[in-house]
């Protein structure tokens, strides 16, 4: 067990970045199933109401739906898919066709607390998957306060950095690499690693993480 005390920290706890990617996930798949549902419904010729009397839901329940603001039942979707004619796995078929693609708008990352936090920093995570995809994390890190003391971090797998504006003095085990902007570090999560000098403010880079197979081989 790591000592509190110590400026050695672990990186964000996997359970945690879970829950937030479980919550981007699901509204992946309201608004998949929301698309959908008003996709057939057109195709039927069907005004809300009139899918409405023939599932037995409430028009709101419809209508929130089709806007994604409510997540479905089974039971729910059983209904639907026999008021529209189609099988349930319709309203995922979205979802499928879309699901290799993580498009985020300027600005509209989701902002994780991680350990560094505390410290001045600022982590908004870039894009989520599912699948062996949610092996690679693309954080944006931005640190605007300036400091003497700075957190260690280890994890598992790798990590990418690239420096998109500022200076810093990054530190790696025992080595220590100076970064200006459109310099490149990668290196092994598990080695004690994290910003040892900031030499000019705001700094921005570019952070992706990447879990490894605990049996691929090593070269």
């Amino acid at each position: 067990m790591a000592d509190p005390d110590q400026d050695l920290m672990l990186d964000l706890d996997p359970a945690i970045a879970n829950d937030y990617e479980a919550d981007y996930l699901e509204d992946e798949i309201n608004r998949a199933i929301g698309g959908r549902v008003s996709e057939e419904r057109r195709r039927l010729g069907l005004t809300l109401q009139e899918v409405a009397l023939r599932s037995g839901l409430s028009l709101s329940m419809i209508s929130k739906i089709e806007n994604a603001q409510t997540s479905p039942s089974l039971r729910t979707l059983a209904r639907l898919s026999q008021a529209l004619e189609v099988p349930v796995t319709t309203f995922f078929r979205g979802f499928e066709e879309e699901r290799d693609a993580s498009f985020v708008r300027a600005g509209e990352g989701i902002e994780l607390v991680r350990q560094g936090t505390r410290h001045g920093h600022r982590y908004e995570l870039l894009a989520t998957a599912k699948g062996t995809q949610r092996r690679v994390r693309p954080f944006l890190v931005t640190l605007t306060q300036p400091s003497e003391k700075f957190p260690l971090f280890q994890h598992e797998g790798g990590e990418f950095l690239y420096l998109l504006s500022g200076a810093f003095a990054y530190r790696y085990g025992r080595q220590t690499y100076d970064l200006r902007p459109g310099d490149s570090l990668m290196f092994d999560g598990h080695v004690p690693h994290g910003p040892e000098r900031l030499d000019e403010l705001p700094i921005r880079f570019l952070s992706i993480t990447v879990e490894l197979d605990a049996d691929a081989p090593s070269r």
